[in-house]
């Protein structure tokens, strides 16, 4: 640890290229040895922006919004009303818009692998206890 300016303890985290190695600045946007374009942190794995089956109480992008963003979903609601009544309705727009275009959370089906998809069988072999493939059709 270094002491700062203020007499307070400054934690010093090291940077390093990811293709050279080489130690840099925590203000570096390029090494300085490679020119490899430095990035300050990997972006956060989160939960992917959806709008749920359960617990929508319209089309579920309030909850969608909130779920991905880790916020309270009751507040992002009530923001989303007040910003309806305050705004003329552009609030309304965006939530048409987010109703359109955020993808609906995927149902999985089950007795399927990998969860969500139509099972796999070999030509011929479906409906199954049938010798040969297909029953004739009489």
């Amino acid at each position: 640890m270094v002491e700062s300016e203020t007499g307070f303890p400054e934690v010093f985290m090291p940077f390093f290229c990811q293709r050279c190695g080489t130690g840099l600045p925590p203000s570096a946007r390029f090494c300085s040895n490679c020119g490899n374009v430095v990035t300050a942190a990997p972006p956060q794995p989160g939960r992917p922006l959806v709008r749920p089956i359960a617990g929508r109480q319209i089309a579920g992008v309030c909850i969608g919004v909130a779920q991905a963003n880790g916020w309270d979903v009751t507040v992002v609601r009530i923001l989303t009303v007040v910003g309806f009544l305050f705004t003329s309705g552009l609030v309304g727009i965006a939530y048409l818009a987010g109703w359109i275009g955020i993808p609906e959370e995927t149902v999985p089906i089950p007795g399927t692998y990998p969860p969500g998809t139509p099972g796999n069988y070999p030509p011929g072999t479906y409906p199954p206890n049938t010798p040969g493939g297909y029953s004739p059709r009489v």
